[in-house]
């Protein structure tokens, strides 16, 4: 090694502490996180929140949300599930997850720092019991969160929760979205129900609240295919797994970004999307889905977008022996936030 660069090095860094970074922007992030130059917060004491946000559940009461920009939104209902129950331990689960951000290496941000963002947690709802009664609560809640300006990232909870949040959030003007997962979710009624899992985009749609022409549904699969002829005659862009394969990871973002265009956008992911070999934690595992570095790659192939919205569902940590599950859905979490973040400053020309 040269012995001047390694005097220089020596010069710099001998004797530094974990938390002396250089580098402006990275100085940046570890001033969030390190106390002193070598103390921070150890992720495995203290109350769980999602990314060690502040956790601030009193804001929920508040008109204005005291003024934040993203709240994290509990929703542990899981009545519409078809198959395995479970999902109503999702929040807990992912907010559980200690080692996430604060920094994202790809997109180049850490998203604290640009939003003002706390975990406000759970929606109130009324009856453990009822089905509608708890997606009138959430559509209820979620209208209030947009009605304050603030940007919801929802944590459920079955994927029936998405439709009250959309009917809330597309009320005005019906939203675009990004959507991933091993089913289409654009069945009928079904045993007297129309407010199961397995249908809150057809019913989105007939609400006028989402545009199917600017939705695109990745990595579809498995055997219930024959469910989903809504989606293609509604005009939603449907990849199934075996076109990401095809097509390939940048074919697809090119593709998404192309439906979506440049209007408010919401993003859902469910967890059956990935194969459960990395994510089994769920309630309709579907074998032969996507893996957790395509989905990455494809959500943040879509920065840039005007986020207005997002969630993580279907995470059944009871079927999750090893935390991959709600570890994967956490990281997603934090990309939708990464992207919200990335909207925000474009938005508020500020870098």
């Amino acid at each position: 090694m040269d012995a001047k660069k390694l005097e220089a090095l020596k010069q710099k860094y001998a004797g530094t502490k974990g938390g002396d970074i250089f580098h402006p922007p990275f100085a940046a992030v570890a001033a969030q996180i390190f106390s002193h130059a070598d103390q921070r917060k150890w992720p495995f004491a203290g109350a769980a929140t999602f990314l060690d946000l502040p956790y601030r559940p009193e804001l929920a009461a508040v008109s204005n949300f005291g003024g934040l920009e993203v709240v994290v939104v509990g929703v542990p209902m899981d009545l519409g599930v078809t198959n395995r129950a479970g999902a109503r331990l999702g929040p807990r689960a992912v907010r559980a997850v200690e080692r996430i951000g604060p920094y994202e290496h790809a997109l180049g941000i850490a998203p604290a720092l640009h939003v003002n963002a706390a975990d406000i947690g759970d929606v109130p709802m009324k009856s453990r019991f009822g089905l509608e009664e708890c997606h009138a609560d959430i559509e209820a809640f979620f209208g209030s969160v947009r009605a304050a300006g603030v940007i919801p990232l929802a944590v459920g909870g079955d994927h029936s929760i998405t439709y009250p949040i959309l009917k809330a959030l597309g009320r005005d003007r019906p939203v675009g979205m990004v959507h991933i997962d091993a089913h289409c979710d654009t069945g009928g009624t079904f045993e007297g129900s129309k407010f199961h899992h397995g249908g809150p985009f057809r019913q989105a749609v007939l609400d006028g609240v989402l545009d199917p022409e600017r939705s695109i549904q990745i990595g579809i699969h498995g055997g219930a295919e024959y469910l989903w002829e809504f989606s293609v005659d509604s005009g939603m862009t449907v990849l199934h797994v075996d076109d990401v394969v095809d097509m390939g990871v940048p074919a697809v973002i090119a593709k998404a970004r192309e439906v979506i265009g440049d209007g408010p956008t919401y993003i859902t992911f469910d967890i059956d999307g990935i194969d459960p070999g990395f994510a089994p934690g769920t309630g309709t595992p579907e074998v032969g889905g996507l893996t957790p570095r395509e989905v990455l790659a494809i959500l943040r192939g879509v920065a840039g977008a005007h986020v207005i919205g997002g969630d993580v569902v279907e995470v059944a940590p009871q079927y999750d022996a090893t935390t991959n599950t709600a570890q994967v859905a956490a990281q997603v979490l934090f990309t939708e936030l990464c992207l919200i973040a990335l909207d925000r400053v474009r938005s508020c020309g500020r870098g």
